[in-house]
């Protein structure tokens, strides 16, 4: 301890002060080192959250002793990239990512029991909003949903019957969603809530587009596909059509076609009344016959009183003689005939097409010539591309009354470098995240070599070696020259304090001075004695040196031996 005493106490405060910040800053460097390579490289967990979603799945994390970082206000959480999945399994077991919204699960609560029914029925429209919200959640390109259900009550001795509506806000993630996606979550909400029709939902994206119009007015527009993406399904789909039969005679990737379908944008409804005049039948016929018979007597009495006496002589025996006779017939026939009629309903929808307007542009032919040589383009002929027209006609359904159109040009395709493709990932392979993870690791190495290097070595070094006090006579004896010390030992040799005369190492002829001849030009015995002895002491470490070298290389040594005995 005393030594080690002694050895600080030689070193001087303003060295000991260098040591210290030099071991500080080496020490407190590789701990920053160790801690940055122990920590675990974060990946994303989840991404636009709500604050209450990020809350929960915080505490499941703090609760679970998982490291975390948050990102953006809270909205992005940040895991270790090994726990990834785990954790989002967890978290989706939990249904701790749900957008804010609360399904049926408002019914588990235990104080539900005292609650009125209006409560309750608030609970009972939050629960669907939060089930359909999820469910929408789960389809493709929707990252979050939200719904506002309006569901009226009948009042009593009411005649007004409302329906039901909602409402829906959609974000996504990956551009608008289709028109068959819209339909289907119209559908789907209105099949999960009573009385509610597909026409009366309306559907609005984070941008403040109106995907659907919650009208009956727009009823058939809702449920139909837009005439525009109507045009663009025809036009892909005959142009998917011609590339691929052409493909297979001129090759793959030798042929591009464009499709420019004119549809009829007016919906025409047509009534007609059709007569037939040859077609008449009989639809009621009525027959009246009558008869009507007159007579007159030659001697007809007079009506009197006696004649109505009951004494008076009456002949009923005797007919009276018939003056004159008459009989009238008369009959007649009502016929009804009904003409054949047709009544004619004929409703010409938006869509059908009146015209087709198609352009194929086809590469050549390329003859090989030989020898390493490029190959030698050739144009197709006439015939070729006459059945290429012929197939193409086919296939988009040709109609020349209809004004439709067929071009097809034969032109040299311009050379294209797709690179190296690689069918399966190689060995090297490697993503953003790794790169940049290789890139820091190098970074932390290279500082850590240079501060070993530039920082820790020297301190070893200058640790690991005694303090050494020059005076004129070690530098004399070390050196032999005063060129070989250090430039602050040179001048105190060459003008030593006390104002004691210069010391030369050297005579007039240049020749380098023994210890004994220094003591004798200073007049010096104890000198010459303390000279004397450091001479020994580095005689004898230049003595030790060349027995470590001997024993490094035995065979050498014992070669310069020989050459030494022989000279």
């Amino acid at each position: 301890m005393n030594g080690l005493a002694e050895f600080f106490k030689t070193l001087g405060p303003a060295r000991l002060a260098a040591i210290a910040t030099v071991a500080a800053i080496t020490i407190g460097f590789f701990i920053f080192l160790s801690i940055r390579l122990s920590t675990p490289n974060m990946s994303l967990l989840y991404s636009g959250l709500d604050l209450s979603d990020s809350a929960k799945i915080v505490q499941s994390l703090e609760a679970q002793a998982i490291p975390y970082e948050l990102v953006g206000g809270g909205s992005t959480i940040l895991v270790p990239e090994n726990q990834v999945s785990r954790i989002r399994i967890s978290v989706a077991e939990q249904g701790l990512a749900n957008g804010g919204s609360l399904g049926y699960e408002l019914f588990d609560r235990s104080d539900s029991l005292g609650a009125t029914s209006f409560v309750q029925n608030i609970n009972r429209v939050r629960a669907l909003e939060g089930e359909l919200s999820r469910t929408i959640q789960s389809i493709d390109k929707v990252t979050s949903a939200r719904i506002h259900l309006v569901l009226p009550q009948r009042r009593l001795f009411s005649n007004e019957n409302r329906q039901a509506t909602a409402s829906i806000f959609i974000k996504s993630n990956s551009g608008r969603l289709s028109r068959n996606q819209i339909m289907a979550i119209q559908n789907l909400v209105a099949a999960a809530v009573p009385d509610l029709q597909p026409e009366r939902i309306s559907i609005v994206d984070q941008k403040g587009s109106l995907l659907a119009r919650g009208s009956s007015e727009d009823t058939a527009s809702m449920m139909s596909l837009s005439l525009e993406e109507k045009k663009i399904s025809i036009e892909n789909r005959l142009r998917g059509q011609i590339e691929t039969l052409l493909e297979k005679t001129v090759g793959l990737g030798k042929v591009r076609a464009e499709v420019s379908a004119e549809l009829d944008m007016n919906r025409i409804t047509s009534n007609s009344e059709i007569y037939d005049p040859d077609g008449q039948v009989i639809q009621s016929e009525e027959s009246r016959e009558r008869t009507t018979n007159k007579r007159e007597n030659a001697d007809e009495k007079t009506v009197s009183v006696n004649n109505n006496l009951p004494d008076q002589d009456q002949t009923g025996d005797e007919e009276p003689a018939i003056k004159n006779q008459s009989s009238d017939n008369d009959t007649s026939t009502i016929t009804n005939f009904l003409n054949s009629k047709t009544i004619k309903t004929q409703i010409h929808e938006a869509g059908t097409i009146k015209k087709i307007t198609v352009a194929v542009l086809v590469d050549g032919i390329y003859q090989d010539a030989g020898d390493g040589n490029p190959a030698v383009y050739q144009e197709r002929s006439a015939a070729d591309i006459e059945k290429l027209k012929e197939l193409v006609q086919s296939t988009i359904g040709y109609d020349e009354e209809r004004g439709d159109s067929v071009q097809i040009v034969n032109m040299q395709f311009a050379a294209v470098d797709y690179g190296e493709e690689s069918a399966e990932a190689g060995l090297f392979d490697f993503s953003k995240a790794d790169i940049m993870r290789f890139i820091e690791l190098g970074g932390l190495m290279l500082i850590g070599i240079l501060v070993i290097f530039f920082a820790l070595r020297p301190l070893i070094k200058f640790l690991t070696s005694p303090p050494t006090t020059y005076t004129p006579q070690m530098a004399a004896l070390e050196g032999g020259a005063q060129g070989q010390l250090p430039p602050g030992e040179q001048q105190a040799l060459a003008a030593p304090e006390g104002g004691e005369p210069a010391v030369s190492l050297v005579d007039e002829q240049g020749r380098q001075l023994t210890s004994r001849e220094i003591a004798q030009q200073t007049g010096a015995i104890d000198s010459a004695i303390d000279v004397a002895a450091v001479e020994g002491k580095i005689q004898a470490t230049a003595l030790k040196k060349v027995g470590e070298l001997v024993e490094r290389h035995p065979e050498e040594s014992a070669a310069v031996v020989r050459g030494w005995l022989y000279g």
